[in-house]
């Protein structure tokens, strides 16, 4: 059997199979998770350009954004994708690298609102495309990593997971939605080693793609269900020929979406343990920005790689600068929105501090990396004191998670300055009713 068969016959038995209410929580903890990325991602660049291209599939079709508009299922899909990744605070499942909620719930939501899901149907759409991307992005490893960006490629197969679901595929057509998304899958890292717009189109191509892929499936077209550990296929020509045997064998055991981490801070994830890490020095030894000589920070190797910036210019690269985020973290008190605005790209404290703040690979950290993401950071006190903590995971992992009120006051921190704070807190009713409402009330906007 191949392995998009064995996703397939999975998705056949969770038609009919019940899920368990503690599954049922951390689904709606994941869509309330991915509107409180939607909303600062609204004007983030390139979202104004991508809404002015696609204006002739906007106000028709049944989906809808965030501003209330309709369209089409494959541009909304595009535009909420695209929008829950710009501002770099969506969810992740850590031993799949991958950020799977900003594709899959966009694809999800665009199909069930097309089809006048209930909110218990669009949940399950977003369970069933959590668990079968994850563990595609688990068995890729950490190889395909190297180059790709999983929430492109992997989250490309999120999405059409998740529509074919909603769009009642199981069987052959589930497989064939499958195989044809694994040959849309894209997305290199490449992309945001620079200053950049692309990486948000990252994941709003893996939910427009997965979206077509299913849609396709579901009007006969069949892809090569080989396509995933074929001779050069998707295994094989983006990661080391991994072995898929057992790449179904938990599947409706044990559910992934009880395992994400969500963030803490705004920015590049791979920061996050050295910001915790900084922020405790300080709360435990009352430490001032003046009493900083310097800052050792040690991490493994793809959070060196990818928060890679030096001197950072613009938002995008102080996102992925490992020297600015714990400079403002050490400034500042916090790493929010706010730390990415023009004046605090060149507030002249934090620049001081970035200058004190040294980077290393540890090969310890590095080697539990990525089912661990650690840090290590040393500070030396203009006395002469060294403090050091090493902080194992980040506040949001599954080890530290954030509690349902502090996701709750993640949401309305980041959605109230758009659409208003009443307006969040409905929302917050709205999803935490999913799974009691006939219909899709107020979701994406």
């Amino acid at each position: 059997m191949h392995a998009t068969e064995v996703f397939a016959r999975y998705a056949t038995e969770f038609r009919q199979a019940r899920l368990d209410d503690e599954v049922l929580h951390h689904a709606k903890r994941a869509v309330i998770d991915w509107h409180a990325a939607l909303f600062p991602g609204l004007e983030v660049a390139p979202m104004p350009q991508l809404r002015a291209l696609l204006a002739e599939d906007l106000d028709r079709g049944r989906a809808r954004l965030p501003d209330g508009r309709l369209a089409t299922p494959r541009a909304a899909a595009l535009l909420n994708g695209t929008a829950a990744h710009a501002a770099e605070v969506d969810d992740s499942f850590r031993d799949a690298m991958y950020h799977p909620g900003a594709a899959t719930v966009a694809a999800a939501l665009a199909i069930a609102q097309d089809r006048g899901a209930s909110g218990l149907e669009f949940l399950r759409g977003v369970v069933l495309g959590y668990e079968v991307s994850t563990r595609i992005g688990v068995a890729m490893g950490r190889a395909h990593y190297r180059h790709w960006h999983n929430t492109g490629t992997v989250g490309t197969l999120g999405a059409a997971a998740s529509a074919a679901g909603l769009l009642g595929l199981h069987g052959a057509s589930f497989a064939h939605a499958l195989a044809t998304a694994a040959t849309f899958a894209a997305g290199l890292q490449q992309a945001f080693r620079m200053d950049s717009m692309s990486k948000p189109l990252h994941a709003g191509r893996a939910a427009e793609g997965g979206v077509l892929a299913a849609q396709l499936a579901a009007q006969g077209v069949t892809g090569s269900l080989d396509v995933l550990e074929g001779e050069a296929g998707f295994g094989r020509a983006m990661s080391d020929a991994p072995d898929w045997s057992a790449v179904g064998d938990t599947l409706g055991r044990d559910f992934h979406i009880t395992r994400l981490t969500f963030k803490n801070h705004i920015g590049c994830g791979h920061t996050f343990a050295a910001i915790d890490a900084a922020l405790e020095l300080v709360r435990r030894h009352g430490l001032r920005p003046s009493d900083i000589q310097r800052v050792h920070v040690a991490t493994y190797g793809p959070a060196l790689d990818i928060a890679c910036y030096e001197d950072p210019r613009t938002e995008n690269e102080a996102r992925f600068s490992m020297r600015f985020v714990v400079a403002t973290a050490l400034v500042h008190g916090s790493v929010r929105l706010s730390a990415y605005t023009p004046e605090r790209l060149v507030d002249a404290d934090t620049r001081a501090m970035m200058a004190r703040v040294a980077t290393a690979v540890d090969p310890e950290l590095d080697a539990a990396f990525p089912g661990r993401r650690s840090a290590r950071v040393e500070i030396e006190t203009v006395d002469g004191q060294r403090h050091v903590w090493l902080q194992p995971d980040r506040k949001g992992d599954p080890e530290l998670p954030l509690s349902d009120a502090e996701l709750e006051d993640k949401l309305l921190e980041l959605a109230a300055p758009v659409i208003g704070i009443e307006r969040a807190r409905t929302l917050l009713r709205n999803i935490w009713s999913l799974d009691r409402a006939g219909e899709l009330q107020g979701l994406g906007g």
